[in-house]
């Protein structure tokens, strides 16, 4: 099943209620909750709000709670305690088809249409692809996380599944170990620019050609010293990579790994108890199949042979369906609560997951282009050490040098002449 299945309780609002009639205020738009309650999420803010937003700034629209974030709101319940929502108007579809004890379990038109819409995996429910219009997105044309990793994927390794928000975690590891791994490489960098400045500084101090004299001997001892120079301005450079460029890139969130596992563990809590519900569902669905069976036969027997025992066991049996049906009803409300614990954290973990990422691609290309300008200037202070021997070079003369020489070294200036008899 592809990761970009349908949300679970974000079903389209139908058509012809107010709010697709009235225009929202940029930013703002309007789902269903799994309990058919319409809700409002500002997808710049990621706030959330039961009450549907006013275009002024300061007035709401409709009287009500005051308006909260996601994680305010849990469970249909605000922080307080009180219901977010009246609770009769909760799976009222699920009450019609629950309610009444002699029709409960069987395949009455209601809950054949709402197993015709729905479609349950991996203990999740989802609107069914063939009779659901296409989802609204929560961040329309930014393929964002909270929109594409709702469903599960075949694990491409074995024969399991993984969850969608597990590819998330996935990402989030494989990013800090990309990191970790460009720190390493800045290292080996930094190892290269030490021993390359230790090399210069060494070949610096050779004696080789020392001897050499006049204006060229000056260029060349500067040569000399230029490595010295060069020397010192690479050990500055390897001192700022590692300082501004590889410690920062190792050091970036140090306990991010321990976070992802606390998130992971939280997440997956979630996903544990929805199946619990989900299993709790289906227990209760049977045993109020196994009551309704009991009380239809007891009722055949009671055409073919009229007793007060036989009217007393359908009265038994009657209550017994209908307190299995209460029970049922019961079930899948701890179910549809759970899935919308699941569903809100959800949102607000995966949009986390998509700011962390922002953060540590924008804090990792900050720092390069920070390794790039010292670059820069590594190469500005290297042609700095060597313009001194450009302008010793540029006076040298044989000429003059030779005449120094000769003027230090000379033996006498009277030639031989021809020997005479």
């Amino acid at each position: 099943m592809a990761t970009a299945l349908q949300k679970p309780g974000m079903v389209p609002p139908p058509p012809g209620e107010e709010s697709q009639t009235v225009i929202l205020p940029p930013g703002w738009h309007s789902y269903l909750s799994p309990q058919g309650r319409r809700y409002y999420v500002n997808t710049t803010t990621n706030e959330t709000t039961w009450e549907r937003p006013s275009s002024s700034p300061g007035i709401s629209a409709s009287p009500g709670p005051h308006r909260s974030s996601l994680p305010t709101t849990v469970n249909g319940y605000h922080a307080s305690g009180t219901p977010a929502h009246p609770p009769e108007t909760a799976h009222m579809s699920l009450r019609k088809s629950t309610g009444d004890s002699q029709n409960l379990g069987s395949s009455s038109p209601g809950r054949k249409q709402s197993k015709e819409n729905t479609i349950t995996i991996n203990c999740v429910t989802f609107p069914h692809p063939d009779t659901m219009p296409e989802q609204q997105l929560l961040k329309p044309t930014e393929w964002s996380y909270c929109d594409y990793f709702w469903a599960d994927k075949k694990d491409p390794q074995g024969n399991g599944t993984v969850a969608g928000f597990e590819l998330l975690l996935q990402k989030q590891l494989k990013g800090k170990q990309m990191q970790k791994e460009m720190s390493e490489f800045i290292r080996e960098r930094i190892k290269i620019e030490e021993e390359y400045a230790k090399n210069l500084a060494k070949l610096s101090q050779n004696s080789l050609a020392a001897q050499e004299e006049g204006s060229l001997g000056e260029a060349w001892a500067q040569v000399k010293k230029s490595l010295a120079d060069e020397a010192e301005v690479h050990l500055k450079f390897s001192a700022k990579l590692h300082s501004e460029v590889e410690k920062p890139l190792m050091n970036f969130r140090e306990n991010f790994k321990k976070d992802m596992k606390k998130c992971d563990h939280h997440i997956a809590d979630l996903r544990k108890q929805l199946a619990s519900r989900y299993a709790s569902v289906e227990k209760a669905r049977k045993a109020l199949t196994e009551r309704q069976k009991d009380l239809e036969m007891k009722t055949q027997q009671l055409e073919i042979k009229l007793s007060n025992k036989t009217e007393e066991d359908i009265k038994k049996a009657r209550r017994k369906s209908t307190q299995a049906g209460d029970d049922l009803m019961r079930c899948v409300d701890l179910y549809n609560q759970a899935q919308s614990k699941w569903f809100e954290e959800m949102v607000t973990t995966t949009l986390e997951l998509e700011r962390l990422e922002v953060e540590r691609v924008e804090m990792i290309r900050q720092h390069l282009c920070q390794y790039t300008q010292l670059r820069h200037e590594t190469d500005m202070f290297n042609q700095s050490t060597v313009e001194p021997v450009d302008q010793l070079l540029r006076k040298v003369d044989p000429a003059k040098d030779r005449e120094l020489w000769v003027r230090e070294h000379k033996t006498g200036n009277i030639r031989p002449v021809d020997m005479e008899i």
